[in-house]
């Protein structure tokens, strides 16, 4: 896959995609990531990516302009077949795993990060497939909502959990379900115990409890 974060501020998807997973997925090459700053994308001097809103308002608002002329920037050079434009933002509807799954089938994804008091709104009337938020709260800015999704985008995508099956019967692999509790070693510990059926090697009853567990 490749993905596409449009920022005021790049350095701060430094140290996320060099961890863990995300460093690996780019080392092999499963992910492919593109670190596009808006700023570049201005014509002025002062490199100006932000205006007092219309209508008068406490804040400053992300202008059309640079966004629109970094986005088709990017579609001059790309051949992905299927694509999608995604703008962050605390107006967007909720993002979920149904995203993520929906999300990791593209062959290019094209984060837009908000920033200041919001985004000039023909961005997400004209310009952008999709406004999304990660939840009912207002961030300083789209970086973080881009590497949770970054993140939960990349782990679905195919080789680069080392289990296939890590991403079945965890929460939200299904609406409406979470994961079934985790144990490993030791048994005991400050009288705490493992669950009995998960130390019975009784397989279908173990099934079982997973299941209810979930619910």
């Amino acid at each position: 896959m490749n993905l596409k974060i449009l920022s005021l501020f790049p350095d701060y998807f430094s140290s996320g995609l060099a961890t863990s997973l995300m460093r690996r997925a780019i080392i092999e090459k499963k992910l492919v990531v593109d670190l596009v700053n808006i700023r570049d994308y201005t014509t002025d001097k002062h490199k100006i990516t932000d205006e007092r809103p219309y209508g008068g308002g406490a804040g400053m608002v992300l202008k059309v302009e640079p966004i629109v002329r970094a986005l088709r920037d990017i579609d001059v050079k790309r051949h992905a077949a299927k694509s999608k434009v995604v703008l962050l933002s605390a107006q967007g509807s909720p993002y979920t795993q149904t995203d993520a799954v929906r999300y990791a089938q593209m062959d290019e994804l094209i984060l837009i990060c908000g920033h200041y008091e919001g985004v000039d709104e023909r961005v997400a009337e004209h310009y952008a497939d999709e406004e999304k938020r990660i939840g009912d709260y207002v961030l300083m800015g789209g970086e973080v909502a881009a590497m949770v999704i970054a993140e939960s985008v990349t782990r679905l995508l195919p080789g680069v959990l080392g289990n296939p099956e890590s991403n079945k019967g965890e929460s939200h692999s299904e609406p409406g379900f979470l994961g079934f509790p985790q144990y490993t070693r030791p048994e005991v510990f400050e009288g705490h115990r493992v669950p009995k059926v998960l130390l019975s090697g009784d397989h279908r009853a173990i099934k079982k409890w997973r299941e209810e567990q979930r619910k």
